[in-house]
């Protein structure tokens, strides 16, 4: 039976580290959604929290960007305490959600300006045009948000995300939903993110997608880290490739699937 395990990140990694979560706990009533978290993310990479429907993923993320207290454990955020420093998290942060968060009434462009009117930042003109193209959507920029495709839409949701250029941001599924070529839309978005320095933390549920584009991965299985590493520390964890004609590497859902199922198996015990 293959023992599920962590491969934990060097000291430097520690160090550099942008999200620190050591020890993270959360219980709704007498159900225990977290139990014993710990994750480090480094500056300006693509860490992917990778579970099933249940997992815990977006308890995580909403204890990470303040929306939920932690009942035990401790998390930082750019150097902030989570708990004690909730202010200072939030102007570090943004976090998108499974749905966009768009105005379909208003223009692209027209969305884009209001957030950074709101945000009281300067020439926020300016600042939706060089969102609209950095995101490939200057031509659809005066158009209505109604007239999107769901790709469009998302990618809209992530640059609005990006006023005010926080250092972290969070996606928890981004890409629940959408159709194939619109998830290759946002995948291209999420790594041209991750290039400019932004620090990404994603969750999701589909294996291709943590397998596209993530530095790191965890695997979250009832609320517990059951493996950490990158995708070739992950497929190490399973037997030699079988070889007949070709040699099958194991793929990220093939670790997935032998970890959870080893796991469920033996707490079934």
């Amino acid at each position: 039976m293959l023992t599920a395990m962590s491969i934990p990140p060097t000291t430097d990694q520690v160090e550099q580290a942008v999200i620190h979560v050591q020890g993270l706990e959360k219980s709704f009533k007498q159900l225990k959604v977290l139990r014993g978290v710990d994750i480090d993310v480094a500056r300006g990479s693509i860490f992917a929290l990778l579970g099933s429907n249940g997992a815990g993923k977006t308890t995580v993320v909403k204890i990470l960007s303040t929306l939920l207290k932690a009942d035990g454990g401790t998390a930082r955020v750019n150097g902030f305490d989570v708990a004690t420093q909730a202010a200072e998290v939030r102007e570090s942060i943004s976090l998108t959600g499974q749905f966009a968060a768009v105005d379909e009434i208003l223009t692209g462009r027209e969305n884009l300006v209001l957030v950074a009117r709101l945000r009281h930042l300067k020439d926020p003109g300016a600042i939706a045009d060089d969102l609209l193209r950095r995101f490939s959507l200057t031509e659809a920029g005066t158009r209505r948000v109604a007239t999107y495709s769901g790709g469009m839409r998302r990618r809209l949701d992530i640059a609005m995300s990006l006023i005010g250029n926080p250092p972290v941001i969070f996606l928890d599924e981004p890409t629940t939903g959408l159709d194939p070529e619109a998830r290759i839309e946002v995948w291209q978005a999420v790594k041209d993110l991750a290039e400019a320095g932004t620090t990404v933390l994603l969750t999701t549920q589909y294996l291709d997608e943590a397998e596209h584009l993530a530095d790191r991965i965890a695997i979250l299985h009832e609320g517990r880290i059951i493996v950490n590493g990158t995708l070739d520390e992950l497929k190490q964890l399973l037997p030699p490739a079988t070889i007949e004609y070709v040699e099958k590497q194991p793929s990220l859902e093939d670790v997935f699937l032998t970890l959870v199922g080893a796991r469920t198996q033996k707490e079934q015990r």
